[in-house]
């Protein structure tokens, strides 16, 4: 594809004017959204999202449409993977509801800056060198093994990081979280920060280790640069709404780390694969492409991806409701 100028701009502002709208609505009426309000949105996004593919197919033609879909498709199971550490963080500082859209929404504007930059130095990579591939796709093989050994999400997978001890430590924090600001002033007149800005701090690096995992999954799909940046804007734009739409069904996704960790095995295989095919290395066949490995197509890799996340659903809501039946029935006897 060749994105002009002109194309790219236009992108970045509506991003820009989108997120400017969304905190002038929580910064109006901080407030915990109804099912309604968030369902209403996350439909929104989700309409807006396949609105945009059908545009790429219309004026690019079908290829970048599927890629775009399935990217799409990968960066938001990831995000709502995501999801889980968020009620973590949220639960272990103890945000008040009326603040948590504020906290998500800041935090989406961190994770798209981040992603942003990532994007740039992989395509700038790849574009020097394609052994780059093999990184990614053994990077992504890696991460899908952690995520089996894990299993299932819980509390124990969100560990305070070194910068989050020191702004404890050094920062003067106040005990409350007042009005939902980052600073407040006491009756002495000492300026303190709330604990908002330790969530925040939370929720930012929380954000930069998950573009370690989505950045090379989504360039596993497609190489266009445009693509992967629409594709994780689409899939963290409506992030926050959906925080608060699935609540507790978050926890009945039991299998859905058993789900994405065989998707990033399935896209690291497919990376390694195409390393090979067009491979330039000197130690591996002697700097020329092995001819005999295949080249997925992305409507397979797109069937790949659905059928895996669906299954995965589907087994994790079976499972969840045996499990509150059983515990059900226990509590009876």
């Amino acid at each position: 594809m060749n994105i002009s100028a002109w194309v790219w701009i236009a992108t970045l502002v509506a991003v820009v004017v989108v997120l400017a709208i969304d905190l002038l609505i929580i910064g109006r009426r901080p407030h915990e959204p109804s099912m309604k309000e968030s369902g209403s949105w996350v439909a929104f996004y989700i309409a807006l999202a396949l609105a945009f593919g059908g545009g790429l197919w219309f004026f690019a033609g079908a290829g970048p449409a599927a890629e775009f879909y399935t990217g799409w498709l990968t960066e938001y199971s990831l995000s709502v993977d995501n999801l889980f550490i968020f009620m973590i963080i949220m639960a272990r500082f103890a945000v008040p509801r009326q603040f948590q859209q504020k906290v998500l929404l800041i935090g989406i504007v961190l994770a798209l800056v981040m992603r942003g930059l990532f994007i740039a130095a992989g395509a700038a990579l790849i574009s020097q060198f394609s052994w780059v591939f093999y990184i990614f796709g053994a990077f992504l093989v890696y991460t899908a093994i952690t995520l089996l050994k894990e299993g299932e999400t819980d509390e124990d997978d969100f560990k305070e990081n070194i910068l989050i001890r020191w702004a404890k430590r050094a920062l003067p924090v106040s005990s409350s979280f007042d009005t939902g600001r980052m600073t407040v002033v006491t009756e002495t007149g000492k300026r303190l920060f709330t604990p908002l800005l330790i969530v925040m701090i939370a929720i930012g690096t929380t954000d930069l280790l998950f573009a370690l995992d989505s950045i090379p999954a989504i360039f596993g799909i497609t190489k266009e640069p445009y693509l992967v940046f629409t594709a994780n804007v689409f899939a963290l734009m409506g992030l926050r709404q959906l925080f608060f739409l699935l609540g507790g069904l978050l926890e009945r996704l039991v299998y859905l780390n058993y789900g994405l960790a065989a998707v990033l095995a399935f896209i690291g295989v497919k990376l390694f694969l195409e390393a090979l095919h067009t491979n330039n290395v000197d130690f591996i066949n002697g700097g020329h492409g092995v001819h005999w490995a295949p080249e997925i197509p992305i409507w397979l890799s797109l069937l790949v991806i659905i059928g895996t996340l669906g299954i995965a659903t589907v087994a994790s809501l079976v499972k969840s409701s045996r499990d509150r039946r059983r515990e059900l029935a226990d509590s009876q006897v």
